[in-house]
């Protein structure tokens, strides 16, 4: 089964498989087999042409994958733009929903070596 160019796993229950298209986490894709008739329990393999296509036309009503990641990057682009707290968070390549930075961050930070004291080790003699 592919949907956006993407294949959702076939042995997955569709709940989980349709996860794998950005934009379509849990709570969506189980609204998103409610609309479409398809019960919660089916199997990608085990869906029908007919199940397929309602789902198919359900997504295609949404905002998913490349357009919605150009979305968010218009987002992030604009704050950037008009310098912004959270646009210059952003710029910084710091925190930007008021997580700590003197610890921790190391995701957004990157690793960090100490430095130590700075003095230089003595000579052997």
């Amino acid at each position: 089964m592919r949907i956006l160019g993407i294949t959702i796993p076939e042995e997955k229950h569709l709940e989980i498989g349709l996860t794998t298209l950005f934009g379509i986490g849990r709570s969506r894709a189980r609204s998103i087999l409610e609309q479409a008739g398809v019960p919660l329990g089916r199997k990608s393999k085990e869906a029908n042409i007919e199940e397929e296509n309602r789902i198919r036309s359900v997504i295609e009503k949404l905002t998913l994958e490349g357009d919605l990641k150009r979305e968010v990057a218009g987002n992030i682009k604009r704050l950037k733009d008009i310098k912004t707290y959270r646009g210059l968070r952003h710029l910084r390549n710091l925190p930007v929903r008021g997580q700590r930075t003197k610890t921790n961050a190391r995701t957004k930070r990157g690793v960090r070596k100490t430095m130590g004291t700075g003095r230089k080790i003595a000579e052997k003699k």
